[in-house]
């Protein structure tokens, strides 16, 4: 069974090469993304050399790395459920003789993996061509930034498979997937990082998952987290990975008791 799933990572990635094009595209539009971002902390920042902790060089880092990080977490496993709970397809899924979840979290993989080697690398490369980005030297920075970004597209994936099953619960889940993008995109650190935010916002945010996709795997990589405190944030890592697991095991406990199929 473990070869079954690992095969499906592949079979995804080979999809997903069937859309690459898109993807290329895609560099281009993420680039323009951290070129806006860039000009925009420019001028925020003016003569200042440090706000909110960040330098500039670090905020410039900040942005082009937590963009691209997102080329890679980012997927619509929400979605694909969703889809297959509305068409009734997802009951043809739950009498096969694997895990449906474990399936879905695979087909996430496979992308992911997609989206890092033709996605993520060339558009970081091209940022470091554009932008004043400053790249860590020490290997070790780099393993630990390599595992956190495989822990931020656990966390991210497990938040949207969580928001793909509330389709088993309601007739449509189209608003609460736009609401958890927004949700992801907002307050993980992608368009703001965590530190800017009001004092009572930014320690609320500390006690929710989402720091844990972005803000906290960038801090790392820009140098802005001590070596010292690199343990912790892993370890917030992994306790929000265990955590959200048991909402997902309710969740579809409940729902493999409760079907409602829209015209499948």
């Amino acid at each position: 069974m473990a070869s079954a799933y690992v095969d499906l990572i592949r079979i995804r990635f080979l999809m997903m090469l069937a859309y690459r094009v898109n993807y290329y595209s895609g560099i281009i539009i993420y680039a323009i993304n951290i070129g806006a971002y860039y000009f925009l902390w420019g001028a925020i920042y003016g003569d200042q050399t440090s706000l909110a902790g960040f330098t500039i060089g670090q905020m410039t880092t900040y942005v082009a790395v937590s963009w691209m990080a997102r080329a890679f977490y980012f997927n619509n496993l929400d979605r694909e459920i969703s889809n297959e709970i509305r068409d009734g397809s997802v009951a043809i899924q739950m009498i096969r003789p694997y895990n449906y979840l474990v399936v879905k979290m695979m087909q996430g993989f496979g992308e992911g993996l997609f989206r890092f080697l033709l996605f993520m690398i060339p558009g970081m490369v091209l940022a470091c061509l554009l932008f004043p980005v400053r790249l860590p030297t020490d290997p070790a920075t780099w393993a630990v930034y390599l595992v956190m970004l495989f822990f931020a597209f656990l966390i991210n994936s497990q938040i949207n498979i969580l928001t793909g099953l509330a389709a088993f619960f309601v007739e449509s889940s189209e608003g609460m997937m736009r609401l958890k993008r927004v949700a992801v995109d907002l307050f993980s650190g992608v368009i703001l990082p965590i530190s800017f935010f009001p004092g009572w916002l930014g320690e609320s945010m500390k006690w929710l998952p989402f720091q844990a996709i972005t803000y906290l795997p960038s801090s790392v990589f820009t140098g802005r987290t001590p070596a010292s405190e690199i343990p912790g944030v892993l370890g917030i890592q992994l306790l929000w990975f265990a955590v959200l697991l048991i909402p997902i095991a309710l969740v579809w406990r409940a729902a493999r008791r409760r079907l409602f199929v829209q015209g499948g």
